[in-house]
């Protein structure tokens, strides 16, 4: 009977149990509140967005007298006020590995896993937690930049508005990716579990997989430089659609198939591997 009760606990719930992810999520909101480096990387990140992007249109604004018509005429103003965004990107990697690389790393995660055999359930609870504030801080962060951003362009009259088309999918794109792009890191942390190796591969598909791309042929760049993790998910934050890039919902829609690959693989190894 101990042995049937067992193998059900490691699968699922036990009937009368009650909900175990919810107490789960608790314990690891438990968790991620109590971390220094958590409040560091989330501030860094919300400095990035909210600080850098009204900083360039400030800036631009400034030196817009000696502009050439040229970059007068490439010259988009959402996406200047939401530059920081590509800054952002390496703090929330770093969070979305940190948060449970570093468990494997204080022998915490033997702890979590033997309090919560429902190892599943453990990665579900840390995506959730993770997803709601990467997205409360990024979403808050991404409307502070572009309303700071346009405020210093309309006294060149530069300014662009909320209701412009694509204005205000960019804006609340520009949280979503750092989400997503959060939630990918968990996975490739979960699968790799050192902190440096993962955190190296991420950086190396979102910046490294690209130039080695900007290397072939030029058709095959086309073709394949669109589908590529960073390029497809940053269209969403896109106001003025490119040739031989994605539609910014299609573009969503592939990244985040590359965050549930990554989060499935961590799933299973996570199951299958020793703590």
């Amino acid at each position: 009977m101990a042995t049937q009760t067992q193998t059900q606990r490691l699968g699922g719930l036990v009937p009368g149990d009650g909900p175990i992810l919810p107490d789960v999520m608790r314990s690891e909101l438990t968790k991620f509140r109590s971390v220094r480096s958590t409040y560091a990387t989330l501030a860094a990140a919300f400095v990035a967005v909210a600080a850098l992007g009204p900083v360039q249109c400030a800036l631009y604004a400034s030196k817009y007298p000696n502009v050439s018509p040229h970059d007068k005429a490439k010259f988009s103003p959402a996406p200047l006020s939401l530059n920081g965004i590509v800054l952002a990107q390496l703090a929330i990697g770093v969070l979305g590995v940190l948060l449970i690389s570093s468990e494997y790393t204080t022998g915490l995660i033997r702890a979590t896993l033997a309090a919560v055999p429902q190892r599943r359930t453990v990665l579900a609870a840390k995506a959730i937690v993770f997803t709601l504030a990467t997205l409360t801080v990024s979403e808050i962060a991404c409307f502070i930049a572009f309303f700071a951003g346009q405020a210093f362009l309309s006294h060149k009259h530069l300014e662009t508005h909320i209701g412009d088309p694509g204005v205000l999918r960019a804006v609340i794109g520009g949280g979503l990716y750092l989400a997503v792009l959060g939630l990918l890191a968990l996975g490739i942390g979960t699968a790799i579990r050192h902190s440096a190796g993962a955190i190296a591969t991420l950086f190396g598909i979102l910046f490294v997989l690209p130039g080695i791309v900007g290397a072939l042929p030029q058709e095959w760049q086309n073709t394949i430089s669109q589908y590529l993790p960073g390029n497809a998910g940053q269209q969403i934050f896109a106001v003025h659609i490119k040739q031989y890039t994605l539609q910014p919902w299609a573009g969503l829609g592939v990244f985040c198939i590359y965050a549930a690959i990554a989060l499935a693989a961590g799933a299973v190894l996570l199951t299958r591997r020793d703590a």
